[in-house]
């Protein structure tokens, strides 16, 4: 069962008594979500570009992909947008969450309409974004499309380590493509071992409110 919980900046966030975790920083969901996924990761990978892919893991309450298609809505950016999720939430869950406050009435709109679409097959939600949202888990997840950026939002490797091991990251980063972009809230040692031993470049990022270092890595060409 999912319990709506508020954060220290006022957002909500979900806990998930089954994994024993929040889906987002206690410490504030909305500036954590914008500070790692947004600021060190979207407006990295689009700096000079028109177009993005993003590839995320854990699509969760789908605070990351609204906030992505507002920055990419005001930019002009066209923004193709998938997202793995194993357990997917329900239309009245999102809705609770409350985060129709942090995007326009339209862009909300064209996002909870094309949901549950958008869990069998890609939806066009506007000229200017794509949402496509695979029912499964990351191990069975397969494309041929590469991708510009990596959001990887697992839960904690203390609540989902199997979303942490070499392989698993390895697997993850095989979609993105050359000069790509990896963003996540977490890092430790291992993590930044296991990216740099498949040629990434990594950078040591301040954390979110709650956390004092994140992770971004950029992908060899």
């Amino acid at each position: 069962m999912n319990i709506i919980t508020p954060t220290a900046d006022g957002s909500n966030t979900l806990y998930n008594e089954t994994i024993g975790e929040h889906y987002h920083s206690k410490h504030g969901a909305l500036q954590e979500s914008k500070h790692v996924f947004i600021d060190a990761g979207l407006k990295f990978a689009t700096e000079g570009k028109s177009e993005i892919s993003i590839l995320e893991v854990g699509f969760g309450t789908g605070l990351n992909f609204i906030l992505s298609f507002e920055y990419c809505n005001e930019n002009n950016i066209k923004l193709d947008y998938t997202s793995i999720e194993a357990f997917p939430l329900t239309v009245d869950v999102l809705n609770q969450t409350g985060y129709s406050e942090y995007v326009s009435s339209e862009i909300w709109n064209d996002f909870i309409t094309s949901y549950d679409e958008a869990l069998i097959t890609q939806q066009t939600l506007s000229a200017l974004c794509k949402l496509e949202i695979p029912y499964t888990t990351l191990a069975e997840f397969d494309t041929e499309k590469r991708f510009d950026v990596i959001y990887y939002d697992a839960f904690s490797v203390q609540h989902q380590p199997e979303m942490w091991t070499d392989e698993i990251i390895a697997h993850a980063c095989s979609f993105l493509k050359p000069g790509g972009t990896f963003i996540t809230y977490a890092i430790t040692g291992k993590l930044k071992r296991a990216v740099k031993a498949i040629g990434f470049t990594i950078e040591k990022l301040p954390g979110a409110p709650g956390k004092r270092e994140m992770l971004r890595a950029v992908k060899g060409m």
